[in-house]
């Protein structure tokens, strides 16, 4: 987070799920925390090091085709280095209020609706 703005990234157009946005994030792997994760991929993603902060929620969803997810999310309130889109079409820091404006993928929806109306940070 950043002056109650969060930072959300849009698929390429040839990925699955093309131009969905998501937050960034990614899996575990073996022997990780979800935070060493996280630190992890926001590096790989976006080219920054990450303080990851206290756990918001957990999401789990089932996709229509049979895939599942199961997401954890936490906040970032510090981090170093400049932001570089390394795998998304383009990434954007955008107010809470204004989450529900961008087509989001499925699994964050409900999440996406509750940050919107102030009930998670």
């Amino acid at each position: 987070m950043r002056g109650g703005e969060v930072l959300i990234g849009q698929r390429r157009p040839d990925q699955p799920m093309a131009l969905l946005w998501e937050f960034p994030g990614g899996k575990i792997e073996a022997g990780e925390s979800a935070e060493e994760a996280l630190a992890r991929e926001l590096d790989e993603e976006l080219g920054i090091r990450a303080l990851i902060g206290k756990f918001v929620t957990r999401v789990r969803h089932n996709y229509r085709h049979g895939g599942a997810v199961d997401l954890q999310f936490f906040a970032v309130e510090e981090f170093a280095g400049e932001i570089e889109s390394r795998i998304y079409h383009q990434v954007l820091w955008v107010k809470l209020e204004d989450l529900e404006d961008y087509e989001f993928l499925a699994a964050d929806r409900g999440l996406i609706k509750d940050l919107a109306a102030g009930k998670l940070l």
